[in-house]
């Protein structure tokens, strides 16, 4: 028979998850392989095994942070309606963001310089902002924002604000009193929306 798989998935997600939650709340001067290891009840042989090292293992740890995102982001289907499909997509973001905080803090508090990212990596991280600009190109074509508005700087306002109030969650510093975060979070957004929603021509 042969002999069973030891350094298998299951402990590929355990080792990142591991060293996501390490990154995040210590930065990247305490993700040490040794350290990982032992906190996820392996050995440093199935880190390298896995990883092939500390670059490997960051580049990973990048990757799965953007393709839990995408698939998060994936969920929302296109209706005929492009202004609630941002909507959704910024929901989806925030959900995103809520299930694996470690992994948003990953994908957006750790510089690029510290992280070895090759074009497969840049392509993930691109495909989640492209399919919001995506959204945005078809609300301008059809009428529903503005036709001057660019959409490039719409949609760069729209995920700078929703990813402010996800990071402000996340770190506990909604004030207090501020209402359910969720819905804070829509009305925002459709706030937003409304300022670049096109204006009624003269009667």
């Amino acid at each position: 028979m042969p002999r069973p798989k030891v350094h298998d998935e299951s402990l590929r997600l355990r080792l990142l998850e591991a060293a996501g939650h390490t990154l995040s709340t210590q930065g990247l001067a305490a993700l040490s392989l040794r350290r990982l290891a032992a906190e996820a009840g392996t050995s440093t042989t199935a880190v390298y095994s896995l990883f092939g090292g500390k670059p490997g293992l960051l580049k990973a740890l990048f990757d799965e942070a953007f393709r839990r995102l995408g698939e998060h982001l994936a969920t929302v289907t296109p209706t005929d309606d492009p202004i609630e499909d941002m909507v959704a997509l910024g929901l989806a973001y925030r959900d995103s963001a809520l299930a694996d905080p470690h992994f948003y803090d990953v994908m957006f508090t750790s510089p690029k310089t510290d992280l070895p990212l090759d074009e497969e990596s840049v392509a993930l991280a691109t495909a989640a902002f492209e399919q919001l600009l995506r959204l945005v190109e078809r609300a301008v074509g059809a009428g529903t924002l503005r036709p001057e508005a660019d959409a490039a700087t719409v949609s760069l306002a729209l995920w700078a604000m929703v990813h402010g109030l996800v990071s402000l969650q996340l770190r506990d510093f909604l004030p207090p009193g501020a209402g359910d975060p969720k819905v804070v979070f829509e009305a925002a957004v459709r706030a937003n929306l409304g300022g670049w929603r096109a204006r009624p021509g003269p009667a």
